[in-house]
């Protein structure tokens, strides 16, 4: 379960940072480019996947 956390969270901050930075205007080139929504979506899943991420290092030092 830690592995799955660490992969999902990783995952999701990853594409919460491209997202974010898309959504800001920084990294041009898609659709998202300039998009407040996208600025803000980005930005949750970012947390929600460095959350994950935490738990899943977390998880490790209850054993």
């Amino acid at each position: 379960m830690r592995y799955v956390l660490l992969i999902v969270g990783g995952l999701m901050a990853l594409m919460g940072g491209i997202w974010t930075v898309q959504g800001v205007g920084i990294l041009p080139g898609s659709f998202m480019t300039g998009q407040t929504f996208w600025a803000v979506v980005g930005s949750l899943t970012l947390v929600a996947g460095g959350i994950l991420a935490f738990f899943g290092f977390r998880l490790d030092k209850h054993r």
